[in-house]
């Protein structure tokens, strides 16, 4: 398991273990902030580095080791 903290997430860089066309680097774009600011950060934006396609997915996503892999390998 990959450990993550939220708060250190914007900006950071994964790897996919599958790439799927051509899209294997990505970045955390945005880190997307609750309507309620007393509730934490569940979701993220990430960027493919190859085509800059956006899609959103739970932060906590990032911690199957299966999928995902810190920094770009």
């Amino acid at each position: 398991m990959n450990p993550v903290n939220p708060k250190k997430l914007l900006l950071s860089k994964w790897t996919a273990v599958k790439p799927v066309a051509k899209q294997k680097h990505f970045l955390v774009s945005r880190v997307i902030q609750p309507e309620q600011l007393d509730e934490p950060v569940e979701l993220v934006e990430l960027e493919a580095v190859f085509s800059k396609a956006g899609q959103v997915i739970a932060w906590r996503d990032l911690q199957d080791e299966t999928v995902w892999r810190q920094g770009w390998v």
